[in-house]
Formats: structure tokens, C-alpha cells, sequence
């Protein structure tokens, strides 16, 4: 399992100031402790499939500033689909979660599984570190390890959202979780940067590919953003790699170039 822990969650989530801050350094606190035996016990244990939770849960509270919904939680009252069939029951059973639980049946029958009486007890819904739990029974039930696995966004989006609200954010908060933890793979395996997979880059090449490579360019030297994008930054320094290492110079990534990139990034005797 990679170990991931609050510092990843704080690479993913944007930053905020003043009672924001705040609230978001709470939840990340408790929730980066449970992550790793939680997510485990989910099979949320492969780099894409822990990328896409971290950055739906990111988007879905907020930037984890939130367990609860900001809404009233009105626009659920007599909503009888969700179980609301008593007065009051749209506020009482509003969303909390990572992934936001909501209506009185699906608290009811959540907490029938995880041994906890949501059903009396809503508010405890909104408690980080059951909130996570809640968040990944709801990916194992809606099987959401599946599209992750193909790293298809949109899917996943729409399990977890039922549409493709907020999907520039979503989509935003995945890749930057990747790097999270591409970053944390490099440090586990001695400071590598490439895993071993090495694609032909160039202009416009985006991905985990191009992640690798610009943290390979950085441990040499090579001031550029790690974002996955292969832009003119990276052309750049990759051209100057090139020219040190006297081979043709077209700013492309090929098996040449890989393998230069290795030689460069070897401690000298």
C-alpha cells in the first residue's frame, strides 16, 4: 500500500485562509491517519484507484473544509425516494460525508453496515474519520475501482455525482494527487523518478509519463512546475538535457533520451 497520509491530502486540496484553514486542517488531520488501513481494507490500494478517491472526496467536500453539505437540506423534504417520510427529515438528513450521505433510508441502511445508528444519530455522519468509511462503502457498492482502473474520469464522476458537475475541478484534483503520489513512489523506490514506463514525450504529451519525467528533470537541476503537462518548459529543459548530453536536440523524450536522463541522474564516483 503507498503510504499516503495528510501531507498527501494537503497536496491535493486547495489552500484557504482564517476558520477555512481551519476546518480543513482538522479533517485532513484525522482523516490522514485512518487513510492508509482504511483504504486498504477497500482495495483503494493502486495508484489510479487512490488518485481518483482522493480527488472526487477533495471535490465533494469542498477542498476537505467540510463534512456537511453547506445547504439547509430543505430541497429533500417528503422526498420519499430517499426515505424522508417525516417532517423534518430533509434538514435531519442532510448530506455529510466525504461523499455525501443523504435521506433517512440511505442512513438507515448505512449504518445497519458499518454498526454505527446513523438513523438516530445523523450527526454522526459528519465525524472525518467515519466519514471516510462512509465514503469508501458507497465506492464499493457503486464498484468505482473499476472505471479507475481505466483512469476514466468521466465514469467515475458520474457514479459518485450522477452527472458531470464540477468535472474541471475533479479532474484538477486527481492529477494533482497523482503527482502526490508519483512523488511519494520515487522516495519509496530511493528518489527514482520514472516507473518504468517510457512512452515517446513531447509538445503537448500530458499524463503520469510526463510527471515522471519533469520530477526527473527537477533532481537534475531544471527549475520547471511538476503538472503533467508537457509544455514549453519542458521542452526547454529537456533540449538543454539534450545539448549536455551531446544528442541531437529536438526537445523529444525517445529511448535516447531516456536513457541519458538516467546516466545524468547517477551519483558520480
Amino acid at each position: 500500500m503507498i503510504p499516503i497520509d495528510a501531507q498527501t491530502m494537503r497536496e491535493v486540496a486547495p489552500r484557504f485562509s482564517g476558520e477555512l484553514a481551519e476546518r480543513q486542517a482538522v479533517i485532513i488531520a484525522a482523516v490522514g491517519e485512518a487513510l492508509v488501513p482504511t483504504l486498504q481494507e477497500y482495495d483503494i490500494s493502486t495508484r489510479l484507484r487512490i488518485a481518483h478517491f482522493l480527488g472526487q472526496t477533495c471535490h465533494e467536500a469542498a477542498g476537505f473544509r467540510t463534512t456537511e453539505e453547506f445547504a439547509s437540506g430543505d430541497a429533500y423534504e417528503g422526498r420519499k425516494d430517499l426515505g424522508n417520510t417525516q417532517n423534518g427529515d430533509g434538514r435531519r438528513y442532510k448530506g455529510r460525508g466525504l461523499l455525501q450521505l443523504t435521506g433517512r433510508a440511505n442512513y438507515r441502511a448505512l449504518g445497519k453496515v458499518l454498526k454505527v445508528d446513523l438513523e438516530n444519530e445523523p450527526e454522526r455522519a459528519a465525524d472525518p474519520v467515519l466519514s471516510l468509511r462512509i465514503a469508501c462503502e458507497y465506492w464499493k457498492n457503486r464498484n468505482i475501482n473499476a472505471p479507475c482502473d481505466r483512469d476514466d474520469l468521466i465514469t467515475v464522476t458520474r457514479l459518485i455525482n450522477g452527472g458531470l458537475n464540477g468535472l474541471d475541478d475533479r479532474r484538477d484534483r486527481t492529477s494533482r494527487a497523482k503527482t502526490a503520489i508519483i512523488r511519494i513512489e520515487g522516495l519509496m523506490l530511493g528518489g527514482s523518478a520514472t516507473d518504468g514506463e517510457r512512452p515517446v514525450l513531447h509538445r503537448g504529451s500530458k499524463g503520469d509519463a510526463v510527471v515522471n519525467l519533469q520530477l526527473a528533470l527537477r533532481k537534475l537541476g531544471f527549475m520547471l512546475s511538476v503538472d503533467g503537462d508537457f509544455g514549453a518548459g519542458t521542452e526547454v529543459a529537456v533540449a538543454r538535457l539534450q545539448r549536455e548530453q551531446r544528442l541531437d536536440i529536438d526537445g523529444i523524450v525517445g529511448p535516447g533520451t531516456w536513457v541519458a536522463l538516467d546516466k545524468a541522474a547517477k551519483p558520480k564516483k
